[in-house]
């Protein structure tokens, strides 16, 4: 058999869709937009200055759709356009933002996308379980990245940037991971459905 009539491996659901690096750069913008359509989701709850958002929901799923490099790099994006665009949150922009409360949550986008787009190169995001563990962890990068930040950029004790900043979005966090977790397997199999369909 001829190495053509091979197909390549799909790692992950960006894989399905033809071409190559103007794929690749339309997939990575259409990630950026994912997660400026999730910013405009914003419900504060005082005392903390980080809003819920959708934002955390579209960065995990954009790095599972398209993995890791291109995850990553739709992150990148969103946050340079978050320079010049009222794209963050509430409408914001600017370094200010970046250097402010919120701005470790938003560098955190880029390791989550990426740990999520790791997990899903290996399957991951095939199934519920995994898909729902992988989505907890890579939320918890952003946690991890975003409390510290906030810690720093404020007058708030540890404690109070851990309540504040992580303990009060536990609850919502499970919830968007659980959705990841149902949402991401269901497209592979309607991926695989449509496949079965094209071989018949």
């Amino acid at each position: 058999m001829s190495s053509t009539a091979i197909a390549a491996p799909r790692l992950v659901l960006a894989d399905v869709v033809p071409g190559a690096r103007v794929r690749d750069a339309a997939l990575i913008a259409a990630g950026a937009g994912l997660t400026t359509l999730g910013a405009q989701i914003a419900i504060h709850v005082p005392p903390s200055p980080v809003p819920i958002t959708g934002q955390t929901l579209a960065v995990v799923i954009a790095g599972a759709a398209l993995g890791a490099r291109r995850g990553m790099l739709s992150q990148l994006l969103y946050l340079c356009l978050g320079l010049f665009l009222p794209v963050y949150s509430d409408g914001g922009s600017g370094t200010e933002v970046i250097f402010g409360a919120t701005g470790g949550y938003l560098v955190g986008f880029v390791a989550a996308a990426g740990l999520m787009g790791w997990f899903a190169e290996r399957g991951f995001d095939r199934e519920p379980f995994l898909a729902f563990g992988g989505f907890v962890l890579a939320q918890l990068a952003i946690f991890g990245i975003g409390v510290p930040w906030l810690h720093a950029a404020t007058d708030m004790s540890w404690g109070e940037a851990i309540h504040n900043g992580f303990t009060i979005f536990i609850v919502g966090g499970l919830i968007k991971a659980a959705i990841g977790g149902l949402t991401v397997p269901a497209a592979w199999r309607f991926v695989r459905r449509l496949e079965g369909r094209e071989r018949d």
